[in-house]
């Protein structure tokens, strides 16, 4: 069919999602990029920053499970405007985190509850708010695609416009540090996180229901419509409600929400712990770990849109459908397999895990692109946002747990690190050294509590460092100096247990819904 003839303002709507989803990267990833500087300003440990990155996962799980209802009861126009509205908000809100926290202390005190260091309080409001409203981002995106696309074009569709994902996470780390490095942590926040009211004013500009749309030629309205076990219109399909527990009774919905519970919590690790990861294995400042992690999410983006095309490959050869993006995801399931090499092969160069973890990731976006279509294709217009939100809401729950065991496994292995540090430096006669700042109550300037076991000395706030160091400056560095490689030694083995899930955790998802959904079958309500 003639492609000019048709008319081509549909992909101006994915060019929106795009964007949409570009900003929804860029707000999320600030905190990971400033992971490195945070931590040694309040004195976190990693559980710490598992915390924080858990509220967000958390909320997002909780609220994805109603933004896919709000979307679908309020339509996708206002439901994605308010949705970025929300989210732009609880951006800027982190350059504010001391006072939030301050506040929320103040009010926890009152009520005679313990409350958490102020940063780690303020932080946690403000990711909460964050993730409310990019909760509504991907329900709203898919189903606008659904809106404007027909089922051979979404997973195109999807693939162009969740690689907006891959351009925000490669513009976060060329912008977040220059931007702290030279304004500051909370300017940081602010910019960025505006970003979103300018995006707005485009989407209320040039966004409505294809049906409604005045910029629309009918013969491409035609072609939207084409799919001939859909004939509802969308302004019909908003009004209808499906039950959750109704969509609950099918293995499809079990199948899109098991493939997101096991695979969600991939990305999110990659997203929060990579910089982390270059600063632990490498001892990459925020300058240095620019350029690696834009190459790695660059190559993000051929996953992304080649993982939309790819499933044609095969329904070009005659297969059906969901035959076809099966077969698909299946092959693209063996590609993160090579994280398994990342640790093995990284003592030779940092440049070997980026390339590596890039081509998992990769495969991530390129998954991701196939297993939401999955629900267009099998459930119609009206309970599509609904699902995306069960599955979303699966998806966060992994991503919860994959966090918090993350967390959990890089403390534990850096707490081993100190522990063996302390040890050879009592070996060689300096237990009175060990014992006084083991003595020591550290806190950093807002407040937050130090761990000597859990925090190393060279990720140590400069307030607690200098008390350290006023005890015996050469005592201090030598111990720093027999403490940095153990620490990193032991955190090797953390990221390789990590990694580990990160390599099969595709295969076993895939394996799952094949299981469930050995064949299509589309879902009639």
């Amino acid at each position: 069919m003639n492609q000019t003839k048709i008319g081509n303002y549909r992909w101006t709507i994915c060019a929106l999602l795009f964007f949409a989803t570009t900003v929804n990267y860029l707000d999320r990833q600030v905190l990971s990029l400033l992971k490195p500087t945070l931590e040694e300003l309040f004195g976190w440990s990693n559980s710490d920053y598992a915390d924080i990155a858990a509220v967000f996962q958390f909320t997002y799980a909780i609220s994805m499970l109603f933004a896919g209802r709000f979307v679908d009861k309020l339509g996708t126009k206002w439901g994605y405007a308010i949705a970025i509205i929300v989210w732009s908000i609880g951006a800027i809100i982190h350059a504010y985190a001391i006072t939030i926290g301050e506040s929320m202390a103040t009010i926890l005190t009152t009520f005679g509850l313990t409350a958490l260091p102020v940063s780690i309080l303020g932080f946690m409001f403000s990711r909460a708010v964050l993730a409310i409203g990019e909760s509504g981002n991907f329900p709203a995106a898919i189903k606008a695609t659904a809106e404007y696309h027909p089922k051979k074009e979404r997973s195109l569709a999807t693939g162009i416009f969740n690689s907006g994902a891959n351009v925000g996470a490669i513009l976060a780390p060329i912008t977040v540090p220059w931007i702290a490095k030279n304004w500051g942590w909370e300017k940081a926040f602010e910019l960025v996180g505006a970003a979103g009211f300018l995006w707005l004013i485009f989407w209320l500009i040039f966004y409505e229901s294809p049906e409604k749309q005045k910029r629309i030629k009918q013969a491409e309205l035609d072609y939207i419509n084409s799919d001939e076990e859909e004939t509802t219109v969308v302004a019909e399909a908003n009004t209808e409600k499906v039950s959750w527990f109704k969509l609950l009774g099918f293995k499809q919905t079990w199948s899109f929400t098991a493939g997101k519970f096991l695979t969600d919590g991939v990305w999110w690790f990659f997203l929060f712990w990579l910089p982390g990861f270059l600063k632990d294995q490498y001892a990459m400042n925020s300058d240095q770990i620019m350029l690696p992690l834009a190459v790695l999410y660059s190559m993000t983006m051929i996953g992304s849109i080649g993982g939309g095309w790819f499933p044609k490959y095969f329904i070009n050869k005659g297969y059906a459908i969901y035959d076809g993006r099966m077969k698909a995801m299946f092959a693209i399931a063996l590609f993160p397999l090579v994280v398994l090499l990342a640790q093995p092969l990284g003592h030779y160069s940092f440049w070997i895990p980026v390339v590596l973890i890039g081509i998992g990731a990769s495969a991530h976006q390129a998954w991701s692109a196939n297993i939401f279509t999955t629900v267009s294709d099998m459930f119609p217009k009206k309970a599509v946002g609904s699902v995306v939100g069960i599955g979303g809401m699966a998806g966060g729950i992994g991503g919860v747990l994959i966090t918090k065991i993350g967390g959990w496994i890089f403390d534990s292995y850096t707490h081993k690190g100190i522990e063996q540090s302390f040890a050879k430096f009592k070996e060689l006669g300096n237990t009175d050294f060990i014992n006084q700042i083991s003595a020591l109550k550290l806190f950093s300037k807002y407040g937050d509590k130090v761990d000597l076991n859990v925090m190393a000395l060279s990720k140590l706030p400069a307030e607690a460092a200098s008390k350290l160091q006023n005890i015996d400056p050469a005592l201090y560095q030598q111990l720093l100096d027999i403490q940095k490689p153990l620490v990193q030694a032991n955190l090797t083995t953390g990221y390789t247990i990590m990694f580990g899930f990160c390599a099969v955790a595709y295969l076993l998802a895939w394996a799952i819904m094949k299981t469930l959904v050995p064949k299509m079958k589309v879902v009639k309500l």
